[in-house]
C-alpha cells in the first residue's frame, strides 16, 4: 500500500538525497560521462577566444554575448553528507566561458535550491565587474508581499556581490492575470522596480515569460507604460510552430516583441537536452547535413539567425556543452531560410516521439514525499527517444526493451524515490513552467512499470 509512503520530507533532507541521483540522471540524459576538467574535450585549437558573435543592446548598447550562461544547474558535490555547490567547478566553468568571450550571466533566488545566486557571485567577484552582465529575477511566486519581495531583491544584491543588476526580470510570469496583478501590481512590486531602474540599480527591466497567449499580451501592453528593456522567452525550431501544452508557438511571441523592438532573450534553446538528444534518425538526419556540427548546435544556429535575438541561455554543466556551444558562436553561422526549413520539418517529425515536456528546471522539487520527478520524466523521454518503450508485450523486442527500462530506471532514480511513492497531491503542479498535469504522468510511468514488471500487455 502506498499509505505508508506518505511521510513528508524536509528541505534539508531533499537537499542530502537529491545529489549524486540526480546528477545521474542528468548525466544519463545528456549522455555525457566525462569529468574532465574544462579545456581537456576539445583541441584547444579548435575553440577560438575571440571569434564570440556579439549582439548590441539598443537600450543600453551593451555589446553582450549571443551566448549566455544559464545558471540554473551549476555542478555539485557531496561534503559532510551534504549536497553543496561545487565552487571550484563553478568558477572554472566561469573563467573559462569568459576567457571565451562569453559575457552573459543569468541565475535567479529559486535556482540549484536557492545556491545558484551566491555562488554565481563568487565566481563572477574574481573577475572585473566591467567584464559581464548579470542578471536575476524576482522568484516571488510562493510570498508576493511587498516586504518580502523587496528583501529577496536586497538579498539577491549582497549574494551577487553587485551594486547594481545589468538585467532585472519579473520571474516566470503567464499563468494568469490575476498571478501577475498579485505578485507585481496589487503590492506595488513594479513601481518600486521601475522606480530602481531610474536610480541606477537596474539598468534592464523586463520578465520571463510562460503561459498563455492572452497573459502575453496583457503583460506585453505594459509596454507603453513601463518601457520593458527586453523579454526572455522560451524558443527553438520545436516550439517555433509546435509548441506543446499550455506553451505559445514561438514565431508569435518573437513576432510581437519584433514589432515593439524589444530585445528578446531566449531560454531553453535545447529543450532542457530533448533537441540535443533525438531520437537516432533524428540524428542522422542532421549530421547528413552536417557531419562535423554537432546537433545542438543546429538549434542554437536556428535561434540566432533572427536579428531581434539579443542573446540566448544554456545551462551548461559539462566542458563538452560550453566548449561546443562557444565553438557555434565563434564565429556564428546563421541559418540560410532553405535550412530553417529543413528543421521545421524535423520538428514535424519529432511529434512521433510523444516525450513528456519536461526541462529538468526542478521547479517541482523539492516533492513533499520524496519523489525524484525530474528523474523519472527524463528517464521516460529518453527510452523514447531510444525506441524502449514498448507497445505490446508481443512485440519482437520486448524482452529487449523492458530489460533496458527496467534497468535503466533503477540506474536513474533511487528506489525510495520512484513513481510508486507518488500520492497525487498536485503541489508540484503549480511549480511547473510547461504547465505538465505531473501527477497525471507519474501514475501513467508507474502503471506502464508495473505491467513492464508483471510481464502484462499493455
Amino acid at each position: 500500500m502506498k499509505a505508508e509512503h506518505k511521510n513528508n520530507i524536509d528541505r534539508r533532507e531533499f537537499i542530502k538525497r537529491i545529489g549524486a541521483g540526480s546528477l545521474l540522471t542528468v548525466a544519463a540524459f545528456t549522455g555525457c560521462k566525462s569529468n574532465k576538467s574544462v579545456g581537456d574535450g576539445m583541441a584547444e585549437e579548435d575553440i577560438p577566444t575571440d571569434k564570440m558573435e556579439y549582439r548590441t543592446n539598443p537600450n543600453t548598447n551593451d555589446k553582450v554575448s549571443i551566448l549566455g550562461y544559464g545558471c540554473m544547474r551549476w555542478p555539485t558535490k557531496e561534503e559532510e553528507g551534504k549536497t553543496i555547490i561545487d565552487q571550484d567547478r563553478v568558477n572554472s566553468l566561469v573563467d573559462y566561458a569568459i576567457e571565451h568571450g562569453v559575457n552573459f550571466f543569468d541565475t535567479s533566488p529559486v535556482y540549484v535550491q536557492g545556491l545558484s545566486e551566491k555562488a554565481t557571485g563568487i565566481a563572477l567577484k574574481r573577475h572585473p565587474r566591467d567584464k559581464f552582465f548579470i542578471s536575476t529575477k524576482m522568484s516571488n511566486f510562493s510570498n508576493a508581499s511587498r516586504e518580502n519581495s523587496i528583501m529577496m531583491y536586497e538579498s539577491s544584491m549582497k549574494n551577487l556581490q553587485v551594486d547594481y543588476f545589468d538585467y532585472y526580470l519579473l520571474h516566470n510570469i503567464g499563468g494568469s492575470v490575476e498571478d501577475f496583478n498579485r505578485r507585481f501590481i496589487d503590492n506595488g512590486i513594479l513601481d518600486f522596480l521601475v522606480e530602481e531602474r531610474k536610480k541606477g540599480k537596474i539598468r534592464n527591466l523586463g520578465w520571463s515569460f510562460h503561459g498563455s497567449a492572452d497573459v502575453f499580451d496583457h503583460i506585453l501592453a505594459y509596454h507603453e507604460k513601463v518601457h520593458w528593456d527586453f523579454v526572455l522567452i522560451q524558443m527553438n525550431y520545436s516550439d517555433w510552430r509546435n509548441a506543446r501544452g499550455r506553451n505559445v508557438n514561438a514565431e508569435y511571441l518573437y513576432g510581437e516583441l519584433e514589432k515593439r523592438g524589444i530585445p528578446v532573450l531566449i531560454m531553453e534553446p535545447l529543450l532542457g537536452g530533448r533537441l540535443s538528444n533525438v531520437p537516432a534518425h533524428i540524428e542522422a538526419r542532421l549530421k547528413m547535413q552536417e557531419p562535423d556540427r554537432s546537433v545542438a548546435s543546429w538549434s542554437f544556429r536556428f535561434n540566432g539567425s533572427y536579428p531581434g535575438v539579443l542573446c540566448m541561455l544554456s545551462g551548461m554543466v559539462y566542458d563538452e556543452h560550453l566548449q561546443d556551444n562557444i565553438k557555434t558562436f565563434s564565429p556564428f553561422v546563421p541559418l540560410n531560410d532553405e535550412e530553417k526549413e529543413f528543421l521545421f520539418e524535423t520538428a514535424d517529425l519529432m511529434l512521433n516521439y510523444p516525450t513528456i515536456p519536461c526541462n529538468d528546471c526542478k521547479y517541482c522539487m523539492p516533492c513533499p514525499y520524496g519523489l525524484d520527478i525530474p528523474a523519472i520524466l527524463l528517464h521516460y523521454n529518453k527510452c523514447i527517444n531510444e525506441g524502449n518503450i514498448a507497445k505490446s508485450s508481443q512485440d519482437d523486442n520486448y524482452r529487449k526493451t523492458r530489460r533496458a527500462f527496467l534497468i535503466g530506471y533503477d540506474r536513474a532514480v533511487e528506489k525510495q524515490r520512484q513513481a510508486a511513492y507518488c500520492v497525487g497531491c498536485g503541489q508540484c503542479n503549480k511549480h511547473c513552467p510547461q504547465r505538465i498535469n505531473i501527477p497525471r504522468e507519474i501514475r501513467r510511468i508507474d502503471q506502464y512499470i508495473e505491467k513492464l514488471k508483471q510481464g502484462l500487455d499493455f
